[in-house]
């Protein structure tokens, strides 16, 4: 049995993009330790549960119906303080992606980053998905990577399309993820944007959708559509 650590924000994380990798890692049997800066209890954004727009943009019932069961896991309600991390007592990283303003107190802290380079250096799996690609690129080890994160095109149209109701809420920083993560790697012809999708997910049962970059021990996906293939691509890494 692997032990993999999970950083989090104590609100605004995605959904789809923790709960099912939790539900496919622990149904195999893994062990999923979270962490949160000061061991509180983290909140996902509460859009994704209720819809964004008119109902629409969040999670899926499945993934919804995984969180539910991932609030009630003695592990998620017992986080680690991200001060207590020791790196060489897991076997692989996971970071979650989120958009919504809290994503920043994860997204931003060079404490964490830190933590993340000192994993990162001893040559363990590391899965990022969306946005939680942000503080590999930010903790200066992304340099010679192969990766993808969430594409320019996704975070525009997200943005574009409900900033009459939801002004910055899809823009998390003034630049976008695509741009910074790409400034972070040697050469940006080894960013992978994948196909062009909007609206269609990959599922449980159905990956034609999905797309994930696999660069040795690093995995790393797009956005919530691809969470099931990038689970399974992590697994594989145990």
């Amino acid at each position: 049995m692997a032990r993999i650590w999970v950083p989090l924000p104590d609100t605004d994380f995605d959904v789809t993009e923790t709960a099912v990798p939790w539900k496919l890692l622990t149904e195999a049997g893994h062990e999923v330790v979270f962490a949160t800066e000061h061991g509180a209890v983290p909140r996902c954004d509460p859009l994704l549960l209720t819809g964004v727009v008119f109902g629409l943009l969040g999670a899926e019932p499945e993934a919804r119906a995984y969180y539910a069961e991932l609030e009630q896991d003695p592990a998620f309600r017992a986080p680690l303080a991200w001060s207590d991390l020791t790196p060489s007592d897991f076997d692989a990283l996971l970071l979650p992606g989120g958009h919504a303003p809290g994503m920043r107190q994860y997204l931003g802290c060079g404490a964490l980053h830190r933590t993340i380079a000192d994993f990162w250096a001893l040559d363990r799996p590391v899965g990022a998905i969306c946005h939680g690609v942000l503080p590999l690129a930010r903790a200066g080890v992304l340099g010679g990577s192969r990766t993808t994160c969430l594409p320019f095109y996704m975070e525009r149209a997200a943005y574009f399309a409900t900033a009459w109701k939801v002004g910055r809420y899809y823009r998390t920083y003034d630049a976008y993820v695509e741009e910074e993560v790409c400034a972070a790697l040697d050469d940006p012809a080894q960013f992978q944007r994948g196909p062009i999708h909007l609206l269609t997910r990959g599922t449980r049962d159905d990956d034609r959708a999905a797309f994930v970059v696999e660069d040795g021990r690093y995995v790393s996906a797009r956005w919530p559509g691809d969470a099931y293939l990038f689970a399974r691509k992590l697994l594989e890494r145990l």
